[in-house]
């Protein structure tokens, strides 16, 4: 999963873009950069998430996509409970 570094989007500017919501990219387009480019922006993410998929495989993924949870990168997951630290007391 995207861990929001950003490189991707700074190699492939046409190609990838950081959701405003979600501190994540996104491929905005398929065709936005020559392929060495995309090729590199893939080789840049430092948890191999980018990958070369057919066109006709775009629909199915975008399916998986939609049914993921995606929270906003720096959050914690609402399924996990807070920890409670013990407040410090004063000496006074």
């Amino acid at each position: 999963m995207c861990i929001g570094c950003r490189y991707c989007a700074h190699v492939a500017t046409n190609t990838f873009a950081i959701e405003p919501n979600l501190g994540r990219s996104r491929a905005i387009r398929q065709d936005g950069d020559s392929s060495e480019r995309i090729q590199e922006a893939i080789e840049t993410c430092p948890v191999d998430c980018i990958h070369w998929v057919q066109f006709d495989e775009l629909p199915a993924l975008r399916r998986q996509l939609d049914a993921q949870e995606l929270l906003p990168l720096g959050l914690p997951s609402p399924a996990r409970p807070r920890r409670q630290l013990p407040r410090a007391t004063s000496s006074d």
